[in-house]
């Protein structure tokens, strides 16, 4: 395959791209159901047969066929979450019971194919842009806020919060620019209940971001920094507060980094939903209000992590909390993820909004989240409901039930990078 469709592309790359991928392909369980594409979030809005999974495995199979190059199916490709909802919805999955649901990999192929593309020379504009300038200043831009690697620990400011130390609370770039209140929350809680934690020397970009939009080797750059932070200050053990740094570092580090990888991975909602189950962390203050819980996707469809935020909120006096099972949830979606917000922010604003109309219909005044990057697209969208929703983190509720004040802190890190 040494001539490539549409004269395009390094024909021995094709062929070992091809090889790589084509049994994950041909394993598609292409349903005449539809099931992948009926839970796809992206499906959901722009009904495009191209923005299907089942597409993207397909495309694989017209690779091998000398059909298509990358370069045809490129931007199809940014039509994705990486939500994961797909493979599980997958008849692969459902029939033959969970040890199938590795035939397909979606996520992975779409990842994959990604990569193929930036390493082609086909890169999407605004991914581009995005992982330069994360590269650039150590951080991503976060939607227009001003980075700087200098402010990455302004949010926990007169906190008394040490650097180094065997367990470390790593803060993504969203909360640690942008939302600053839900980081000086967390570590307040933290505090609150005895757990002993410090901050990196100098924390970066974990890197994950660069790797969904296909850029290998920016991503393993970043990654390596906090790999060799954590080892320089003697970190075993790292809190994670946002699901995408949780999938990151479970799944990519060790893509990364293989055996070598050898950190205790926690997520924050596991340890809180640890520390009310053994009385360390006490949650009397009542909060009034009607909710529902939006499960992020890369903790419930990705990582499994649904019954945590769920004994959480039951937790909180005074809250009128109305569930959506995690399995219905596996077609909701914020549409942040993936990069899908940074390429096509309109189609990311149709998944929040459609978001937003089912939690509605449960007559709740609020919608609780454990992402911060969900939270501003789904912000948005509530405040366009009549009545409005507001979108508040779990994790915010949780300092506010435990008797802690957080007001103020964003206007006051927000001055710190003026």
């Amino acid at each position: 395959m040494d001539h490539m469709p549409n004269g395009l592309g390094n024909g021995k790359a094709h062929e070992a791209f091809v090889a790589e991928w084509r049994d994950k392909a041909y394993g598609c369980f292409s349903s005449g159901h539809k099931f992948c594409r009926n839970v796809c979030p992206v499906m959901q809005v722009t009904r495009n047969e191209n923005h299907s999974p089942t597409a993207f495995h397909a495309n694989v199979v017209a690779m091998e066929q000398g059909h298509i190059t990358v370069e045809d199916v490129a931007e199809d490709y940014v039509h994705c979450t990486q939500c994961g909802a797909c493979e599980l919805r997958c008849p692969n999955t459902l029939m033959a019971g969970e040890f199938y649901r590795a035939r397909t990999r979606t996520v992975d192929v779409v990842k994959a194919m990604r990569a193929f593309a930036v390493e082609q020379g086909v890169e999407q504009p605004n991914w581009k842009r995005w992982v330069e300038a994360t590269v650039d200043a150590k951080n991503e831009p976060v939607l227009d806020v001003p980075v700087s690697q200098d402010n990455v620990r302004n949010w926990a400011k007169d906190l008394d919060i040490p650097v180094g130390g065997e367990t470390i609370m790593f803060v993504d770039c969203e909360a640690a620019f942008y939302r600053t209140s839900l980081p000086r929350a967390i570590a307040q809680v933290l505090q609150l209940a005895g757990v002993q934690f410090g901050l990196m020397r100098e924390q970066w970009c974990c890197g994950g971001p660069a790797r969904e939009m296909g850029y290998n080797e920016q991503s393993r750059f970043l990654a390596q920094h906090n790999v060799d932070d954590w080892r320089a200050i003697g970190a075993k053990r790292i809190i994670t507060i946002e699901p995408h740094d949780y999938v990151h570092f479970t799944e990519d580090y060790p893509w990364h980094f293989g055996d070598d990888f050898d950190f205790e991975i926690v997520h924050i909602l596991d340890l809180v939903a640890e520390l009310i189950d053994e009385g360390r962390l006490q949650l009397t203050q009542p909060i009034n209000r009607v909710a529902t819980y939006h499960d992020p996707c890369r903790l419930n469809k990705r990582k499994g992590i649904h019954e945590a935020p769920r004994k959480i909120l039951r937790a909180i006096p005074g809250l009128d909390f109305r569930d959506v099972d995690h399995v219905t949830q596996w077609s909701y979606c914020s549409g942040a993820g993936g990069g899908l917000m940074i390429e096509k922010p309109e189609i990311t604003a149709a998944i929040s909004e459609q978001r937003l109309e089912r939690a509605a219909e449960l007559e709740v005044d609020l919608l609780v989240s454990a992402c911060v990057w969900s939270e501003r697209p789904l912000t948005t969208a509530g405040l366009a409901q009549s009545p409005q929703i507001e979108v508040r983190d779990i994790m915010e509720m949780v300092a506010e039930s435990a008797g802690i004040a957080v007001e103020g802190v964003r206007e006051l890190a927000e001055g710190g990078m003026a």
